[in-house]
C-alpha cells in the first residue's frame, strides 16, 4: 500500500480522495494555487504545498511544480482526480519516470482511448457496436461530402482528440457541410492541437448511458452497472441517475459485457467509464471512453455499495480486485444533481462569497462539496461547487427525496443552479423517465 498520496486537484474531488486515503491509512498531500490557501482540501490534508498562481496553467496544470511537491513531501503516488491532468498521458509518463505511481490507467491506455478514431477501431474488434461512420480521419470537404451521402444525413463531425463538445458539429444537409467541416477542424486545432476529425451518423435525441468499469493490473475487469447522464446542456452533464430508468435487463447485460470486452481489449487497469448512446429502439452504440474517475461516480457507489475511489487506489497499488462480477448487486435508485455557482437561467458563472450555508441531511442524502459558510467561490476554476446525491428504494422515492433535499439546501450570497434542479424534479417528462439529450432544450422556464 502507498505511504503517501499527493492529490493533484482541488475542490470536492480532492476532498473525496483525501477521505478515501485516510480510511485506507494513507497520508495525504494537498497542492493548491496561491488563491486556494483557504480551501477545504488544504485544511483537511496532512500536508499542503502551494504550487503556483491562480491560473490553472501556473498551478493545477503545472506538471513540474506538482512533481516537485511530490518529491519534497516524499509522496509515492499521485491521484489526479478528474479534469486538469487526469487524462494527460505525458503526465502519467513523467510520474513513472520519477518513480511515482500515477493512480490511473497507463499512458498508452489514455492515448489509445483518448484518440476517438483509434478507440472506435479497438471496440469494433471487441464486438462493440458503433454508429455508422468513419474509422479513419477525414481530411477534405469532398471526402466528407461523400461519406455523409453514403451514411445519410444528419451526420456529426467530431474532433479525433475532442471532448466537451469542442470540435463537434451536427450537419443536416450538404449545403452546410463545408462550413461545419472547416469550423470543426479549426476548433479541434485550437482546443486540442490536432485538427483531425471523423464523421458518424447523428443519433437524434438519444439517451446518454455509461458503464462504470473497475479493472486491476492482473487482467480482471468488472462493471458496476450503468448511469443515465442524458440531462445535459451543451454536452455538459447537469444530472445523473442510476440505474437507467428505461434499460431492460437484457440490454443492461449486453451493454455491460461490451464495456468489459472493450476494456479487456486494451489491457485496461484502473477505473474508467464506457459511454454509449441509446436510441429510442433500445439499440446502443459506443461513443467514447473516459479514462479517469467520473464526476458522477457517487450514484454508482450508492446503488452498489462499492467505494470506487478506494478501489482505484488499491488497483494502482497492484492489488487484485476484491469483487467478482457476481458480487455486484444493484439496490434501489440514486440521483445526483450538480450544483454550480451559475445563474440558473442564463448559465453564466456567479463567483463570490457564500453568505449562509446549510447542506441538507437525512437518510439517503449525501453531499460532496468543499465549500462552507463565508467561503469565496473563485472565478478561476470550474463553477461546480457541490454534488447532491440521494438514494432510495425506488426511482419515485429518490425523486421525492431529491426534491426535499434541494428545498433544504441553503447557499446564500451567490446564484446557484438549485432552482434549475428543483424545476427538473417537478417536470413531467423527467418524472416519467422520458428525458433524453434534448431535454434541456425543451425545458421551459
Amino acid at each position: 500500500m502507498f505511504h503517501k498520496v499527493l492529490i493533484a486537484n482541488r475542490g470536492e474531488i480532492a476532498l473525496r480522495i483525501i477521505r478515501a486515503c485516510k480510511e485506507l491509512g494513507i497520508k495525504t498531500v494537498a497542492v493548491h494555487s496561491d488563491v486556494d490557501s483557504e480551501a477545504l482540501h488544504v485544511k483537511i490534508a496532512d500536508e499542503s504545498v502551494c504550487i503556483g498562481a491562480a491560473a490553472s496553467a501556473s498551478s493545477y496544470l503545472n506538471m513540474k511544480a506538482i512533481i516537485s511537491a511530490a518529491e519534497v513531501t516524499d509522496a509515492d503516488a499521485i491521484h489526479p482526480g478528474y479534469g486538469f491532468l487526469s487524462e494527460n498521458a505525458e503526465f502519467a509518463e513523467i510520474c513513472a519516470n520519477c518513480g511515482i505511481t500515477f493512480i490511473g490507467p497507463t499512458a498508452e491506455n489514455m492515448r489509445l482511448m483518448g484518440d476517438k478514431i483509434r478507440a472506435r477501431q479497438t471496440v469494433i474488434k471487441a464486438g462493440v457496436p458503433i454508429l455508422p461512420g468513419t474509422t479513419e480521419g477525414v481530411n477534405t470537404v469532398e471526402e466528407a461530402k461523400q461519406i455523409a451521402s453514403d451514411i445519410g444525413y444528419p451526420v456529426i463531425i467530431k474532433a479525433t482528440a475532442g471532448g466537451g463538445g469542442r470540435g463537434m458539429k451536427v450537419v443536416h444537409s450538404p449545403a452546410s457541410l463545408g462550413n461545419a467541416f472547416a469550423a470543426a477542424r479549426s476548433e479541434a486545432q485550437a482546443g486540442f492541437g490536432n485538427p483531425e476529425v471523423y464523421i458518424e451518423k447523428f443519433c437524434e435525441c438519444p439517451r446518454h448511458v455509461e458503464i462504470q468499469i473497475l479493472a486491476d493490473k492482473h487482467g480482471n475487469v468488472i462493471h458496476l452497472g450503468e448511469r443515465d447522464c442524458s440531462i445535459q446542456r451543451r454536452h455538459q452533464k447537469l444530472l445523473e441517475e442510476a440505474p437507467c430508468p428505461v434499460l431492460s435487463p437484457a440490454v443492461r447485460k449486453k451493454m455491460g459485457e461490451c464495456a468489459v470486452a472493450a476494456a479487456k481489449a486494451v489491457n485496461y487497469s484502473s477505473v474508467g467509464t464506457m459511454e454509449f448512446l441509446l436510441d429510442s429502439d433500445n439499440n446502443f452504440y459506443f461513443m467514447e471512453m473516459n479514462t479517469r474517475v467520473q464526476v458522477e461516480h457517487p450514484v454508482t457507489e450508492m446503488i452498489t455499495g462499492v467505494d470506487i475511489i478506494k478501489e482505484q487506489i488499491l488497483s494502482a497499488a497492484g492489488q487484485p480486485l476484491r469483487f467478482k462480477q457476481s458480487d455486484i448487486k444493484i439496490t434501489g435508485h440514486a440521483i445526483e444533481c450538480r450544483i454550480n455557482a451559475e445563474d440558473p437561467v442564463k448559465f453564466t458563472p456567479c463567483p463570490g462569497k457564500i453568505d449562509g450555508y446549510h447542506p441538507p441531511g437525512g437518510l439517503g442524502v449525501r453531499v460532496d462539496s468543499a465549500v462552507y459558510d463565508q467561503y469565496t467561490v473563485l472565478p478561476h476554476y470550474d463553477s461546480m461547487i457541490a454534488k447532491l446525491i440521494v438514494h432510495a428504494e425506488t426511482r419515485e422515492e429518490a425523486i421525492t427525496r431529491m426534491a426535499r433535499a434541494l428545498d433544504e439546501y441553503i447557499i446564500g450570497g451567490i446564484k446557484t443552479t438549485l432552482p434549475l434542479h428543483q424545476r427538473i424534479m417537478t417536470n413531467k417528462d423527467f418524472r416519467e423517465g422520458r428525458a433524453d439529450t434534448g431535454f434541456m432544450e425543451r425545458l421551459v422556464f
